[in-house]
């Protein structure tokens, strides 16, 4: 189901007046792939080519992997517009939540979005698993709920410019696209929240709208902050995490209303799960559509 203002109360509202409790509803409710996740023969396939950088000023001491979607359809001739995915290797993976390459595909090839490259990048790691430290992981905080422009820099300055050696890339706003999930979600956000004019496009799936490091703040700076151009698309679950940091589903509510208030051009689709992918992924090419509804 996909609403544009699906309140916390509704689900719950609607188990109880059928009898259900929530977790009777949690159990009951499943979120599957439809047609435009899995691969569909005959239409053009789009390429992934992995790289790793380990030259980083901004995050100096990291390396990280990251993919490089490019559409079959990619012309030289023409600036391409770019999304970008924290925890990338997520996101492309077959038989994942996302499948994004295979979305990608199926939605250029209808027309549904522009012909666009994903920059699909995992956080960076210091050290190696030989000296016991997770590769992949370890530096994720600090670059994902992080508040200020110090990720954006390092996209800006390093990780698109480094793309752009290779393929020509637009570098105007509106064709700009960010996406994550949990602390990745809250990073999207504070990507085009710091840098407007250089991205103006959101999706955060059950983001990180906590006191991890800070990101509780947003709702009332929405709500004081000139409205900015941006699109924004959330998801959430009832069912999200409830811990020190905070509340999830509370923070992602509270996003919703501060964005209505302050004019924004957004959507909120609830689901009744818990801190996962699946929801966000089942309704992925419905989402990328609703993002890039009026592309030229």
């Amino acid at each position: 189901m996909f609403q544009s203002k699906h309140p916390i109360s509704a689900i719950v509202l609607g188990a109880a007046l059928l009898g259900f409790s929530v977790d009777t509803l949690i159990a009951a409710e499943s979120y599957p792939h439809g047609p435009d996740s899995k691969p569909e023969p005959g239409i053009p396939k789009g390429s992934v080519t992995k790289f790793t950088w380990d030259d980083s000023k901004v995050y100096p001491g990291t390396i990280r992997d990251y993919w490089i979607y490019v559409p079959a359809q990619y012309d030289e001739d023409r600036p391409c517009p770019i999304m970008v995915f924290q925890d990338g290797e997520n996101f492309l993976r077959e038989k994942g939540d996302w499948r994004a390459p295979h979305v990608f595909d199926n939605l250029i090839h209808q027309g549904e979005i522009p012909v666009l490259i994903g920059i699909f990048i995992n956080p960076g790691h210091r050290g190696n698993r030989a000296e016991g430290i997770p590769r992949r992981r370890n530096n994720r905080s600090i670059e994902y709920d992080t508040l200020g422009d110090r990720y954006a820099s390092f996209l800006l300055n390093e990780i698109i410019p480094q793309v752009s050696q290779t393929y020509r890339l637009s570098t105007l706003p509106e064709d700009r696209a960010i996406c994550g999930n949990s602390s990745g979600g809250i990073c999207a956000f504070t990507v085009a929240w710091e840098r407007p004019d250089a991205f103006r496009k959101v999706v955060s799936h059950i983001g990180s709208f906590v006191n991890i490091r800070g990101g509780h703040i947003y709702p009332a700076m929405i709500r004081k902050t000139e409205t900015k151009p941006l699109r924004v698309f959330l998801q959430d679950g009832l069912n999200d995490l409830d811990n020190s940091h905070g509340n999830w589903p509370l923070g992602n509510k509270q996003m919703e209303t501060a964005l209505k208030f302050a004019d924004y051009d957004y959507r909120m689709v609830w689901g009744s799960g818990v801190h996962s992918g699946k929801h966000g992924g089942s309704i992925f090419p419905e989402t990328l559509k609703w993002l890039w509804r009026d592309f030229q």
